[in-house]
């Protein structure tokens, strides 16, 4: 999903109700920026807890570069 928006003369931005909800961004919730490749990289914090369970399912085999010496 991508939106235009336009910056304020302080360099704020809004971000697009659509956008919001879809990220379920809340107001006064902190978001990390990063600048890549002359690309804007805005990424919601999220708590902790909400991270949990978030690679279930993963394979991991071959994972390990070196065999475990136990």
């Amino acid at each position: 999903m991508m939106a235009e928006v336009l910056t304020s003369d302080d360099y704020t931005i809004e971000i697009p109700e659509e956008i919001r909800r879809k990220v379920s961004l809340t107001e006064g919730q902190k978001v990390q920026v990063f600048a890549k490749n002359g690309i804007i990289i805005v990424i919601p914090d999220q708590p902790l807890a909400a991270l949990r369970g978030f690679l279930k399912g993963m394979n991991i085999q071959g994972v390990r570069e070196k065999p475990s010496r136990f």
